[in-house]
């Protein structure tokens, strides 16, 4: 797998919800889903390469599935990882 392969293997996608709009806005932070055994230190060198920018801080979260009931069958929708990362000041995403 190559360095291209292996970037677009680690970001899964943007994350858009009202709080990471709001995040962005004040603390120039993004979200992003990211591969389940995707470390720190490879999701910034992702968007470092994919973005061009520089990043000062990754922050990652593993959010857990929920459990659901679909006519009276109880399931669980899959878990995944979530990317907080901080830009360096000045410096924006283009994600639209």
């Amino acid at each position: 797998m190559n360095n291209k392969d292996l970037t677009y293997s680690i970001l899964k996608k943007p994350l858009f919800t009202e709080k990471s709009s709001a995040q962005q806005e004040r603390f120039n932070t993004y979200s992003f889903v990211v591969a389940p055994w995707a470390t720190k230190v490879q999701v910034r060198q992702a968007v470092e390469s994919l973005f061009g920018v520089h990043v000062t801080k990754v922050n990652t979260q593993n959010v857990p599935g929920k459990v659901k009931r679909l006519a009276g069958v109880q399931g669980r929708t899959s878990g995944w990882k979530k990317a907080l990362v901080t830009l360096k000041e000045g410096e924006a995403i283009e994600l639209a």
